[in-house]
């Protein structure tokens, strides 16, 4: 293998560390700023998806999580018991479920991007406006399916 090789290789091992490292770094911001509100990341990424999107059939909640049914079904239950979502039956199918977001849901989703805005900007505070935009090009390319 020559210096080249090992180079690039190298190099992506660094990405990839920097990565997971910024990664880590957002999601424990995340934790941070859920746990006041009893909310786990995957509760509050279903409630988004409720607010941003709803009223939704479980099932469409499901894919636009890349989840399972059930496990959509399970966070449904928890968002319901914290009465940020309810759920109706779905007037053009009686066999299913609507969940739509109360009003208490809303109001936390908007606080919940309010915080999360603010963390954000605190990260990526060290980097200049087109230095973030070429960061969001990088990113793209990298999380885009084929």
């Amino acid at each position: 293998m020559n210096d080249a090789t090992h180079r690039d290789q190298d190099s992506a091992a660094e990405l990839a560390e920097l990565l997971t490292r910024a990664s880590r770094r957002l999601r424990s911001n995340e934790r941070n700023a859920l746990a006041p509100y009893g909310l786990t990341f995957a509760q509050a990424r279903a409630l988004r998806k409720v607010v941003n999107h709803g009223p939704l059939r479980i099932g469409d909640l499901a894919r636009l999580l890349e989840i399972v049914p059930r496990s959509a079904t399970t966070r449904v239950d928890d968002l319901e018991r914290t009465r940020l979502v309810v759920r109706s039956t779905d007037p053009s199918d009686r066999r299913s479920v609507i969940v739509s977001a109360t009003t208490e849901g809303r109001e936390l989703v908007a606080r919940l991007r309010a915080e999360r805005t603010a963390g954000t900007e605190t990260m990526f505070a060290a980097l200049s406006s087109k230095e973030r935009s070429h960061l969001v090009q990088l990113l793209r390319a990298l999380t885009a399916e084929s």
